[in-house]
């Protein structure tokens, strides 16, 4: 008898072993099962976007018949280079237009001339946002007699819609954009587009080189080399090392290079303009006797 109950309790001990073992591999599978499904939602989610207008600033609402548009950027619009986003408002649902092809065109009204300026396309920021971005250069500001307006034209379901504004175009604080004429006779507009923010470090630069094709066309130049050399004229023009020259990852965009910048203040960023033959356009190297380029840009941080 006592070696039945024995083997009863031993078997009873064994059975729920084996039922707790079962359970715990259920419970294992049921938990991988949901992390796949979980990874797969992430996944897809990814593209959606959490926070669109996350670090940017409505400075424009224009509205016409049929929709408001919303203008944003991500600092105070001024002279010089201005990434811009957009979004479209249909008005009679409030809904926020996802289909729409964008064009635009900035024009600086003068009191015997009008003229455009350099702008990239608008292209979506993600396929299925809300949000439309490019940037525009604003090579001059505006005064008390002279403006800018931006006039937007849009298709939307092969319907064409457009709307117009004036641009408040104040001067910039830094020289971020210079106009001049290369030693080939073209007229040139330089400007200065990140980092927005810069640090004490070798940064990333990203610059846009454009020609004067005529008053309403401002392309990018293909090609070309912009050497960089930062200085600090308040602490006897010293430079910094490990700069590189700005030039182009692909046809049609803007110039990206290295900018060593070793501490805080007022920095004046001096460049040449190289053509892809070596040809110098405009620019000098900085020496004992040159302490600035005739073509510059500055900054201060």
């Amino acid at each position: 008898m006592i070696e039945r109950g024995i083997f009863q309790t031993n078997y009873c001990i064994n059975l729920s072993k084996n039922k707790m073992k079962r359970s715990i591999k259920n419970i294992v599978a049921i938990l991988a099962i949901g992390a796949v499904f979980t990874a797969c939602s992430s996944s897809e989610d990814a593209t959606v976007p959490t926070d669109e207008l996350a670090g940017l600033n409505k400075f424009k609402e224009i509205t016409n018949d049929t929709h408001t548009l919303e203008l944003y950027s991500h600092r105070d619009v001024e002279q010089g280079y201005n990434e811009i986003k957009i979004r479209i408002k249909d008005n009679a649902t409030n809904n926020y237009v996802k289909d729409a092809e964008i064009n635009w065109t900035p024009l600086m009204h003068m009191s015997m001339m009008t003229h455009s300026c350099p702008k990239s396309a608008v292209e979506k920021v993600t396929s299925n946002g809300t949000l439309y971005e490019g940037y525009i250069v604003f090579q001059m500001p505006q005064n008390e007699t002279e403006y800018w307006d931006l006039t937007l034209d849009y298709t939307i379901k092969g319907i064409s819609y457009t709307a117009t504004t004036t641009m408040d175009v104040p001067a910039s604080a830094e020289r971020r954009v210079t106009t001049f004429t290369g030693t080939d006779g073209i007229k040139y507009i330089v400007a200065y587009a990140e980092p927005h923010h810069p640090k004490v470090a070798v940064n990333d630069v990203i610059l846009g080189v454009f020609k004067m094709q005529d008053m309403m066309h401002f392309p990018v130049v293909d090609g070309y080399t912009l050497k960089i050399d930062p200085r600090m004229p308040s602490m006897g023009n010293h430079g910094s090392p490990n700069n590189m020259d700005a030039v182009q990852l692909s046809p049609g965009e803007l110039y990206t290079g290295k900018m060593a910048l070793t501490m805080t203040g007022y920095w004046k960023i001096n460049l040449q303009l190289f053509k892809s033959d070596g040809t110098l356009l405009k620019g000098e190297p900085i020496s004992d006797t040159v302490t600035e380029s005739s073509l510059y840009l500055d900054l201060e941080f």
